[in-house]
């Protein structure tokens, strides 16, 4: 395959190839919104075999990308995201195939009633049409991103960063083997082959034939497509995600949850970032939690009872409370109570991700119903906040927007509804 990026701008005209890509996509949406869901699923369980079976061209080509980041000198939350290896291909096929057993929810009808007229309205859940996704880093999200848009009917463009320029074309093969085979469109997904930053700023402003634009990826570039956009788009900024552990918590869960949402992975969006730990509870905790993180290598920025409860810790500044890490960084800050924890997260929160810690029945229904967040958890690590553990399948992304879709975005955000009127012959008076 050749790769756009290595012709020149001589003979390469960024807007007459993304104008290509978007009429290709328009009709492509308009055979998929009509494929039935056992086409669908066929295509869907293609392209998991292909993956499978092109796991070692994956990781060559992977390799080549990994070689180059370092090359360029990506830091390690970058490089970590970027990294393809036998287990994470083969989540990529199995997030597939989840997909696949998912319910379709393109064509359903609900609400129907019948009016005084006599006519019945409802409603149909429908395909949005073809959805534009920008993100960095992670080859996985070409496959998740493709099944979830082939599923609920979408034709999709996808354009991922210039670090993942040969996973993302190796995985982009494997999907049209699997269109192709079941007999779908391959336009039906099209991984944008330029790595020329161009082709963001022509995908964006596309609103002939893009629907919806989804951005994954850092600050810098969701705030240039939320900036840019002419098309409506799906986000979150970013995800300073807070586990707050309550005078009323359990110590052992307390332990593990606050030491899993920092360690478990670094360079995710549903990491925590900011601890935050009730007085009474504080020392007893710290005890435990802190040389646990210290054996992990975990630098801790505390507010002063923090430091004071916690040798070594360094002095938090305020920008700490507002930073969302991706490393093994942990802000750490001591509240007076219940009404404090939830008044920080008011004020510092991403309204990404933030969880509790508590035994306290009503603490734990205030804090799901005030704590204003895409993802509200009582007694779970805020990593769990993830369209593969939520029973989505996959997601196409966190939103942190209060319309059409919140949070992990998997099917039905992929949807939206029409109203339909069935009748017989009525006519208005």
């Amino acid at each position: 395959m050749v790769i756009r990026q290595q012709q020149s701008a001589a003979d390469f005209d960024v807007h007459e190839y993304m104008q290509r890509i978007g009429r290709q996509a328009r009709t492509a949406s308009i055979a998929l919104g009509r494929a039935d869901t056992s086409n669908k699923d066929r295509a869907l369980l293609a392209i998991a075999t292909a993956i499978e079976t092109a796991e070692q061209n994956l990781l060559v080509a992977n390799a080549r990308d990994m070689e180059q980041g370092g090359a360029h000198e990506l830091d390690e939350a970058l490089l970590d995201r970027l990294a393809l290896n036998r287990d994470r291909i083969g989540a990529m096929a199995e997030g597939l195939r989840q997909i696949a057993a998912l319910r379709d929810p393109v064509g359903e009808i609900t609400d129907l009633n019948f009016r005084p007229s006599g006519i019945q309205v409802g409603k149909m859940r429908v395909p949005l049409g073809v959805v534009g996704i920008i993100y960095e880093s992670r080859p996985n999200v070409t496959a998740d991103a493709a099944g979830l848009c082939l599923k609920s009917g979408n034709a999709t463009i996808l354009r991922g960063g210039s670090e993942a320029l040969h996973s993302n074309q190796a995985i982009a093969h494997c999907i049209r083997s699997g269109l192709a085979g079941a007999g779908l469109p391959e336009n039906a997904v099209q991984v944008i082959e330029t790595s020329d930053r161009a082709a963001v700023g022509e995908l964006v402003r596309m609103q002939e034939y893009v629907d919806v634009i989804v951005p994954r990826g850092g600050k810098g570039l969701i705030e240039r497509v939320a900036r840019e956009s002419l098309i409506p788009v799906i986000k979150h900024l970013h995800g300073v995600c807070h586990v707050y552990i309550d005078e009323h918590a359990d110590h052992d869960k307390a332990v593990a949850i606050a030491f899993n949402a920092k360690t478990q992975r670094y360079g995710t969006c549903n990491t925590m970032e900011t601890l935050l730990l009730a007085r009474s509870v504080a020392k007893s905790i710290l005890e435990r939690l802190a040389p646990m993180y210290q054996e992990q290598g975990v630098e801790l920025r505390g507010c002063p009872s923090a430091c004071s409860l916690v040798g070594g810790m360094k002095a938090a500044v305020e920008d700490d409370w507002d930073t969302e890490y991706l490393a093994p960084i942990l802000a750490v800050r001591v509240v007076d109570d219940f009404d404090a924890a939830l008044q920080h997260i008011r004020e510092h929160g991403s309204n990404h991700t933030d969880a509790i810690v508590t035994e306290d029945y009503t603490r734990a229904r205030r804090f799901l119903r005030e704590v204003d967040s895409s993802s509200v958890m009582v007694n779970a690590s805020t990593r769990f906040a993830d369209g593969f553990e939520y029973g989505l399948g996959a997601e196409i992304g966190i939103s942190t927007d209060k319309i059409h879709a919140r949070g992990p975005v998997g099917l039905e955000g992929l949807t939206s509804q029409k109203f339909i009127v069935l009748g017989d012959g009525q006519i208005r008076q």
